[in-house]
């Protein structure tokens, strides 16, 4: 059974400024380690705020995401593009950052990806912390209905078409099941009925299909009302 814990902060400059310090102690970590990192306007300023920082880390880091849109890896629009400052600090080889191959067709970047994800997996055997996003209304990476779970059975990584119109690639449920630290990092009204269904975990809810192989789960938000 997953174990959900809560932690709701006063304002979202003290969520960034939380979630900074933990990535900043998850990237200090000693020994061979991974982090999953998530898209979105939530984590930004903590990444931002760690890109301006001297950040000691253990050589054999690892960087992975949790999803990126098919679209150029200097797009804008890019998960991978959106943390280049903090990559840039952290100056890790290109092979120990797993970004999606989006000039790969999207199927073989997907491909690509789970690949690059099982071979890390067996060299590293789990990721420690992992943050997570909460869309609106209820997915997470870029696993929207019940079919992007039914095809995610035995992948670490998936090609999808998102309800904006977009592709992507996402991890998995299974991928997800190998996160230490899971972490929900959400802020904004518009997520409110997402986070209390979350807090209840609803099983309809994709966000919480997609972490019931994890034995504990954090949920980090600011106040919605």
């Amino acid at each position: 059974m997953t174990t959900l814990t809560t932690r709701r902060f006063p304002s979202r400059s003290a969520l960034e400024a939380a979630l900074s310090e933990r990535l900043a102690v998850a990237i200090a970590a000693p020994g061979r380690s991974a982090i999953m990192l998530a898209g979105g306007t939530t984590p930004l300023p903590a990444y931002r705020a760690l890109a301006a920082r001297a950040l000691p880390h253990d050589a054999a880091l690892h960087i992975l995401f949790s999803d990126d849109r098919y679209v150029p890896y200097d797009s804008p629009a890019s998960n991978y593009h959106q943390a280049r400052a903090l990559l840039d600090t952290l100056q890790l080889p290109p092979q120990q950052v797993l970004r999606v191959r989006t000039e790969l067709p999207l199927e073989e970047a997907a491909a690509d990806y789970d690949r690059s994800l099982a071979a890390l997996l067996a060299a590293v055997g789990s990721i420690g912390l992992g943050l997570l996003g909460l869309g609106a209304e209820g997915h997470t990476a870029s696993l929207f209905p019940d079919t992007d779970l039914e095809r995610a059975r035995g992948r670490l990584a998936i090609a999808v078409q998102r309800p904006d119109g977009m592709s992507a690639v996402s991890v998995t449920p299974e991928l997800v099941a190998h996160v230490t630290e899971p972490l929900f990092v959400v802020a904004g009204r518009a997520k409110h009925d997402a986070v209390a269904a979350l807090s209840a975990q609803d099983a309809s809810l994709p966000a919480w299909r997609a972490v019931q192989d994890c034995a504990g789960v954090e949920l980090w938000t600011a106040e919605l009302d």
